[in-house]
């Protein structure tokens, strides 16, 4: 992020004044490029900023190593078919299902959260409703 503000934003207000030197505004596309890229970074540094600002530190020592939460690898079992999957709960940013990446604000994702070895959980999915039995979790 600091390398966005310090020198990415100084970069595009080059370019914009740049463009602004050369003329008409109205037909000058490189005006408008550097202004389009100046919106996309600004949103993007606001993302940023938001993600920042939402982040909660998660103190190890007060966590329930034998409970589901965040960045936990939980393998399951689902009870209609017996097949074994084994998730890692992320945030919802860095969910990649292809990798089993879910998140925690997922339906599996929310029902896994704080569930131990041994715990089933019903999850209502788009293919209709699953049950799963909690295998194993680890870090």
């Amino acid at each position: 992020m600091r390398f966005l503000k310090t020198k990415e934003r100084p970069r595009i207000s080059r370019s914009i004044q740049e463009a602004r030197e050369k003329g008409d505004l109205s037909e000058n596309a490189e005006y408008d490029a550097a202004k389009e890229a100046q919106g996309l970074l600004e949103a993007r540094i606001a993302k940023m900023e938001t993600t920042v600002s939402r982040a909660r530190l998660v103190d190890e020592k007060q966590v329930d190593p034998e409970k589901a939460y965040i960045l936990s690898n939980v393998r399951v079992k689902n009870h209609g078919t017996g097949a074994e999957q084994t998730f890692q709960l992320v945030s919802a940013a860095e969910a990649d299902i292809r990798t089993g990446k879910i998140s925690v604000t997922s339906p599996v994702g929310k029902a896994l959260l704080g569930k131990a070895p041994g715990d089933i959980i019903e999850v209502d999915v788009p293919a209709g409703k699953v049950k799963m039995e909690v295998l194993e979790i680890s870090r």
